[in-house]
């Protein structure tokens, strides 16, 4: 261990803690008086890199196969089965249904708040060139913004912290096998559903791709259960799905979903959920999210094709519409190749820079700006900012287009430029970033000059990593997307300049698709998923060969210096996530040198008030606990015989399963799966469960609700081969045995993800409650 940092004692934490703390969810315990919180909060929040949360729990992605479960199964017949997988279909296609019309009425509101703020200004600009005082129209465009981010971050702030930001590290979270508190709840749609309209309405450099990603999450973990534990309203309806391991495999639907309906890219969703996402997967799992992402996409080109009164044309592919590339302006050359791995090199780099200067503005956020008031002070700030930039640009640039008849500017602008023209500038600042992105794709060659394109690409490229991290529902994909469009094309540009053979570089929209491509992935690190989004997004086929290239040589360069971004923030927030792989220098490590020990462990016929006892001790909060033949005083290793959970035990003290007296033959009340289920996912406190003292004297029988074969691993087994049986069985408790089959040890999460790659080689993160 000496090439190891301070090793940290184990022996008296808790496997998984739930404690919440104003680092990781910017509120307190209800229970302290308000002002109390307020005199007691620290103007800055120490952070430190090298910390693993105990505020995190894990999922039970194994299934319990206690005596109960196996009796239901064996009940069921091959009828029963067939039903079930019928359901799934159901409830996939539920959950597609309802992502696509959350993605309608987000595309509906947005469209429709953006366009009267567009039209106001624009009003407001128009009046005031030809009568002077364009600074009112500054503050107008100002005001506006800073009103609808306001709005957004509020509610975000003060109702739910864990809307913010795109939600894709928190899905890819619970997907791993993290309980990422409050984050697939009711509530935290709904904030942030209407905090996502208010940002991109309110001209952030935002995307509404990774919230509806979110969103899908979230829709599918409702519907899965028949219920809704925040409205106290249960259906009574798929109820043989409310365990952690079905719910899991619907989230994975939920979130293509997402992808789908904000791309119209249902081939891109499962493959998105697949590189990024999910933990596990298998082939019936792969068609039953295609199918929900096909309905997502469906169901959200219906609603818009009839409320844009065109219920015949279903040609708009999602949220974000790149518009089509005909088959002319998409045909490259084999010798533009290394061209196209130049790019994707550059996007790696000005990837890796993006992550590094959000890196530290992020632990600034997270020393100093904690308090919900200054987060949405600071969202405003930007909001701000944002508009005076945008303003500052138009009006400093010169540059003036022709204003064709087939013009495809939502809101062109005049601003100095004569009459039947209008400003360059302005089709970048004064719009959506999406309709940004598709002007710069499809604008003819001679609509942007280089200075229009550099500086909007800087101005715009600062405005993002400032803006990724605030307290608001907003995305990274549509601003990656447009600063590597803007790159893209200009890189097209100064070919044609350099070169004789000017009509080799002559549609500069398609360097605007490969720096958009080369920038995303240097940002996010998405290689094969994101292939298949663009080409679906943009319709046509042959440039999926160079965009993959890009894709790949993007990843390669970013990693060289730094993580991706959704990683990034995944280990600011001290999260146990479980990698692939365990790192490459832990062999010499095994399970004896990282499990947890001594081990609580409990009789197969436990004493009531011992089982209180230890669910109640706030010390040791662990979740699982091996059941032996005998627990000795001495702690001396005793033979396994299973392992139960505490919320299997909870549910057992609710309903009083026990003996009234050790003496007394076992006549308790016959238990049955539907009671746990019931009780999930809120399982009671231990605080809330009255056991009196003639109670605590009783004795309860675990026989029949422990896992009697859970997974062991002897004492000298490697790290990486725990690691490997860990995370492809998607465990939660790991028992480790000596030579007899005594229990010596427990592996949880926490004793895995605390190990990895450091600048010095092998390191080991400590525990704390933040």
């Amino acid at each position: 261990m000496a090439n190891i940092s301070k090793k940290v004692s184990w022996s008296s934490r808790g496997d998984d803690r739930g404690e919440r703390t104003p680092l990781l969810n910017g509120a307190e315990d209800s229970k302290l008086n308000r002002q109390d919180i307020i005199r007691s909060r620290p103007k800055e929040i120490p952070h430190n890199e090298k910390l693993l949360s105990l505020k995190y729990e894990s999922l039970d992605y194994d299934n319990s196969e206690n005596q109960l479960f196996l009796e239901e199964e064996r009940r069921m017949s091959q009828m029963g089965f067939r039903c079930l997988e019928i359901t799934r279909w159901v409830i996939c296609g539920l959950i597609g249904l309802l992502t696509g019309l959350i993605a309608c009425l987000i595309d509906i509101a947005v469209e429709n708040l953006a366009g009267l703020k567009y039209f106001a200004v624009k009003q407001n600009i128009e009046k005031f060139t030809e009568l002077g005082g364009l600074s009112l129209s500054l503050i107008l465009w100002a005001v506006l913004n800073s009103a609808f981010v306001m709005v957004g971050a509020i509610i975000v702030a003060f109702f739910e912290p864990i809307a913010a930001g795109s939600g894709i590290p928190q899905i890819k979270c619970y997907l791993n096998g993290v309980k990422v508190p409050r984050v697939v709840r009711l509530k935290t749609l709904v904030v942030k559903v209407f905090g996502v309209i208010c940002s991109v309405a309110g001209g952030l450099a935002v995307g509404k791709e990774g919230p509806m990603i979110h969103s899908g999450a979230v829709v599918a973990a409702g519907v899965s259960q028949g219920r809704s534990t925040s409205l106290k309203k249960d259906f009574k309806m798929f109820e043989y799905f409310r365990r952690d391991t079905e719910k899991r495999d619907f989230v994975s639907a939920g979130a293509a979903a997402g992808v789908s309906a904000a791309f119209g890219a249902p081939v891109g969703g499962v493959l998105f959920s697949l590189e990024e996402g999910a933990s596990f997967w298998n082939q019936l799992l792969t068609w039953r999210i295609f199918f929900a992402s096909m309905v997502s996409s469906f169901t959200l080109n219906f609603f818009l094709s009839i409320y844009h009164q065109k219920p015949g044309e279903l040609s708009s592919p999602g949220l974000i519409n790149f518009g089509r590339f005909d088959s002319d302006s998409v045909q490259y050359n084999l010798y533009e190749i290394p061209l196209f791995i130049i790019m994707g090199a550059l996007g790696g780099i000005l990837g890796a820079l993006f992550n590094v200067l959000n890196y530290w503005l992020t632990i600034f956020r997270i020393r100093y700006i904690h308090r919900p008031c200054l987060q949405v002070m600071e969202a405003m700030l930007v909001a701000a900012v944002t508009a005076t930039v945008s303003f500052a640009m138009i009006y400093f640039s010169t540059e003036c287009q022709p204003l064709g008849p087939d013009h495809t500017e939502e809101y062109p602008l005049q601003l100095f430029c004569a009459d039947g023209e209008y400003n360059a500038m302005a089709t970048a600042f004064f719009n959506t970033p999406e309709r940004s992105v598709r002007s710069l794709f499809h604008n003819p060659p001679g609509t942007y000059n280089p200075m229009t394109l550099g500086v909007f690409t800087l101005a715009y490229f600062l405005l993002a990593v400032w803006t990724y991290g605030l307290t608001v529902s907003a995305g990274v994909f549509i601003p990656s997307l447009l600063i590597g469009a803007a790159w893209g094309r200009l890189f097209g540009i100064l070919l044609s300049f350099i070169t004789t053979s000017k009509s080799i570089w002559a549609d500069p929209g398609k360097y605007a698709l490969i720096g958009a491509a080369a920038q995303l992935g240097g940002i996010v690190r998405m290689t094969l998923s994101l292939t298949v989004i663009l080409v679906e997004a943009t319709g046509n086929v042959t440039y999926g060969f160079p965009i993959m290239l890009v894709l790949m040589t993007a990843k390669i360069v970013g990693d060289y210096f730094v993580e991706g971004l959704y990683d990034i923030h995944i280990k600011l927030q001290s999260v146990p996530f479980l990698h692939w792989e365990a790192p490459p220098t832990s062999h010499w490590l095994t399970a004896r040198e990282v499990m947890s020990s001594p081990v609580t462990c409990f009789n197969r016929i436990e004493k009531v008030g011992t089982i209180v006892d230890v669910l109640s001790n706030t010390s040791t909060n662990h979740n699982g606990f091996p059941v032996v033949t005998h627990v000795t005083e001495i702690d001396e290793p005793s033979k396994l015989c299973g392992l139960v959970l505490r919320s299997q035990l909870i549910v057992l003290l609710k309903h009083k399963v026990f003996v009234e007296r050790a003496s007394s033959r076992f006549s308790q009340r016959k238990l049955q799966l539907k009671d746990f289920r019931d009780a999930y996912p809120r399982f009671p406190p231990i605080q809330s469960i009255h056991v009196s003292q003639d109670e605590r004297e009783c004795m309860m029988d675990l026989t029949e609700f422990m896992n009697p074969t859970p997974y062991t691993v002897p004492q000298e087994t490697s790290l990486p081969r725990v690691f490997k049986l860990f995370r492809a069985l998607g465990l939660r408790h790991l028992v480790v045995v000596d030579n007899e089959n005594r229990v010596v040890g427990l592996v949880t999460r926490k004793d895995l993800a605390r190990y990895h790659l450091g600048k010095d080689g092998l390191e080991e993160l400590h525990l704390a409650q933040t």
